[in-house]
């Protein structure tokens, strides 16, 4: 079985994000950017499922700017075996991504699609869930346990709830949370060998897909600052202030 993850080229989790004067989005000139995390956890996933023999190949896709193939690169070292890169160098909504993804998946015959649960920049959740949609697959996302016996997932989810364990007959799309596994370091000796597995770069155009945004950005701000904290001298005076003042009680 072939199984096709997806990678996002995304501000460094350690970065502090800075805003453009003019408010149109952060400020990635010159940022550290790298994989998103919950992304990177997904194609560690999938390795694992090819270590124990339930996947043949991995292909990992990123759709973005042609710098994004850092971290495809990265993937390859990690044990992904080829790597695409759908290049747009404007920003692609989840859903652009999603057709993207269904048009590589068809094309490469992918019998099972792992991703993030969402990407740290804009947090949005959605493309695993459209993704599914489109392409008419079962999915289970939020997954903190994932195991593969035949054409049959076993997938146990976060939810807010608890736990819940689900089956999905393959083909599916999974999404990953952050207690499904913790990546691995890579090697040198293969971030040498990376520099020779296939990465092929391909035009939106070519994938008969539309990535023009349907959203516009306005502006962004920076949330308001907290004011700071102030002390009391007795519990009547914490009660009137939360009466008066926070009007919480």
């Amino acid at each position: 079985m072939k199984a096709l993850v997806g990678v996002k080229w995304v501000l460094d989790f350690s970065v502090k994000v800075r805003l453009k004067s003019d408010g149109t989005g952060a400020d990635l000139a010159g940022a550290r950017m790298s994989m998103n995390p919950f992304d990177e956890i997904a194609l560690e996933q999938a390795i694992r499922l090819k270590e124990a023999g339930a996947v043949d190949e991995i292909v990992v896709v990123s759709v973005g700017p042609r710098p994004a193939a850092d971290i495809l690169r990265r993937a390859l070292a990690m044990g992904a075996d080829r790597a695409v890169l759908v290049r747009s160098d404007a920003p692609v909504e989840p859903l652009g991504v999603a057709k993207a993804l269904k048009s590589l998946v068809e094309r490469d015959g992918a019998g099972l699609v792992l991703l993030g649960k969402q990407a740290i920049d804009d947090d949005n959740n959605q493309t695993g869930q459209m993704l599914a949609a489109l392409l008419g697959w079962p999915q289970a996302t939020y997954a903190a346990e994932l195991a593969v016996e035949g054409n049959v997932a076993t997938v146990t989810c976060e939810s807010d709830d608890g736990l819940e364990t689900v089956r999905l007959t393959l083909p599916a799309v999974v999404t990953a949370d952050l207690r499904l596994n913790t990546p691995r370091h890579i090697s040198l000796p293969n971030i040498m060998k990376a520099k020779n597995k296939p990465l092929e770069e391909i035009a939106p155009e070519a994938l008969n897909v539309d990535l023009r945004p349907r959203l516009k950005v306005l502006r962004t701000d920076e949330p308001a600052k907290r004011r700071a904290g102030v002390m009391v001298a007795s519990v009547d005076e914490l009660l009137d202030k939360l009466r008066g003042e926070a009007k919480v009680i």
